[in-house]
């Protein structure tokens, strides 16, 4: 490998851990700089391809101000961390790294986080748009045929992005809000990849029995457990050469994240009661309508198994983002739907077309098909000139359950008290160490690792 990177941590163990890691690969480590601003100085002498960096790094600028300046550079980098807030999550995010790498490093993940780092920065938003005129065209007769209508800015620029991943077998994760199609692209992108000969496997993550999921997913063999009188082939089994389509990931519990994640990373799985494990060769496309970033800041979704899934992210945008769309998608339902029962084609009157712009469409492209059926089912002559769109609810305001605090927010939240209450001495007499009864040396860990920053020790008010 002819790449060179950068290693930026204060912390000379794990650098040299990681330098280790790279160049057992092959990687050419050009330097590790234990600040930013010796990191600047080496990038100017030596432009590396790529920079691994700590997010608290000693001295005047951090690893995200550090972040800023590569990317108006070009220069692809990825976090280190060992930790995570939803403050630090939010701006780590807002600098578009192209991965994040938790501690204690695993050799593995290190190499593949790299692999999906080259693969990101190669094909970055640039070189989309140098090869969107050659691909472009390519893909417009699927389109009508999986459903996926328009012409808006929003949905192109989607539906470029998915030319340049769906040959690959490159992990997509499909955003959206419920109703926008999420399932119709993900059939789009095994069609047009090069397993489309093989099985695509869909699987409703929110709809599995917790207790039964491993078995699902995986797969037992006879007598593996109560109830287990035959051996079942699981789901990633049934996918192998082909797709796996995993729609809601964000439902999937936190223990079972850690056995995806695992095959993710071994393309291997193993039966419950098997003996050992098999390979299977399988491409994974997820979906959700959960904002993931917030479940990982939450601790509810595994920031790892993230940024394993988010190799190529594709984002479809909600229906009323894309008003200019409605006109050609209920032309569409009407000959779907029409053609479906067998009568001639309906038309829309244009105070129904007004009416149908102007909607919230809450339900997205799902709730239009819905309403648009109902309105063939309805219509007594040839012309569409009244919709019932649905009413407006009022829902009464629910009391929330107040949220149990985990034991990290609480020592967090005690820690600032603390140090409040010593004006942020930390050692000394009467300092923060000696009220704490810890060492100085493992309460400055703490104080890192849960991301108390000097501006939270002000008192309120």
């Amino acid at each position: 490998m002819t790449e060179k990177i950068l290693i930026v941590e204060d912390i000379f163990i794990e650098a040299n851990n990681l330098q280790m890691i790279m160049e057992r690969a092959g990687y050419t480590v050009s330097g590790i700089a234990a600040s930013a601003e010796i990191a600047l100085q080496m990038i100017g002498q030596e432009r590396p391809d790529f920079v691994l960096i700590d997010i608290y790094l000693k001295g005047k600028l951090t690893g995200i101000d550090l972040a800023k300046l590569l990317r108006q550079q070009n220069i692809a980098f990825i976090y280190l961390s060992a930790y995570s807030t939803k403050q630090i999550l939010d701006e780590a995010k807002a600098t578009f790294p192209y991965g994040f790498l938790v501690k204690p490093f695993r050799e593995r993940e290190v190499l593949i986080t790299l692999e999906i780092a080259r693969y990101l920065h190669a094909n970055s938003l640039d070189a989309m748009m140098r090869n969107q005129d050659t691909r472009g065209t390519e893909i417009r007769p699927e389109l009508r045929r999986y459903g996926i209508i328009g012409d808006s800015q929003r949905l192109q620029q989607t539906m470029q992005h998915l030319t340049i991943v769906a040959p690959s077998d490159t992990s997509v994760l499909i955003t959206g809000e419920s109703g926008t199609g999420k399932e119709k692209m993900a059939d789009l992108i095994h069609r047009l990849s090069g397993r489309a000969s093989r099985p695509l496997i869909k699987v409703n993550c929110a709809a599995m029995p917790a207790e039964l999921i491993e078995s699902l997913l995986f797969g037992h063999e006879k007598g593996a457990f109560s109830g287990a009188v035959e051996r079942r082939i699981g789901k990633f089994e049934q996918a192998n050469g082909g797709t796996i389509f995993l729609d809601e990931i964000g439902e999937m519990p936190v223990d079972m994240q850690v056995k995806l994640l695992r095959v993710l990373q071994e393309k291997e799985i193993e039966r419950i009661g098997a003996m050992r494990s098999q390979k299977v060769d399988v491409r994974i496309i997820s979906a959700t309508s959960r904002n993931l970033e917030k479940e990982v800041a939450d601790g509810r979704f595994r920031m790892d198994f993230y940024y394993r899934l988010n190799v190529f992210p594709l984002h479809l945008p909600p229906l009323r983002e894309r008003r200019e769309d409605i006109p050609a998608l209920v032309d569409y339902f009407l000959e779907m739907h029409c053609q479906n029962i067998g009568r001639p084609l309906l038309t829309v009157s244009p105070r129904v077309m007004d009416t149908l712009i102007l909607h919230a469409w809450p339900g997205n492209i799902r709730e239009l098909e819905h309403l648009i059926e109902r309105a063939v089912l309805l219509c007594e002559g040839t012309v569409i000139t009244q919709i019932a769109l649905p009413e407006k609810i009022d829902y009464a305001p629910v009391v929330q359950e107040e949220r149990v605090k985990t034991m990290q927010e609480n020592e967090r939240e005690h820690i600032i008290d603390v140090l409040r209450h010593c004006n942020g001495k930390i050692f000394g007499k009467g300092g923060a160490a000696e009220l704490l009864s810890m060492n100085v040396s493992t309460l400055n860990y703490r104080i890192r690792k849960l991301g108390i920053k000097k501006e939270e020790l002000r008192m309120p008010g």
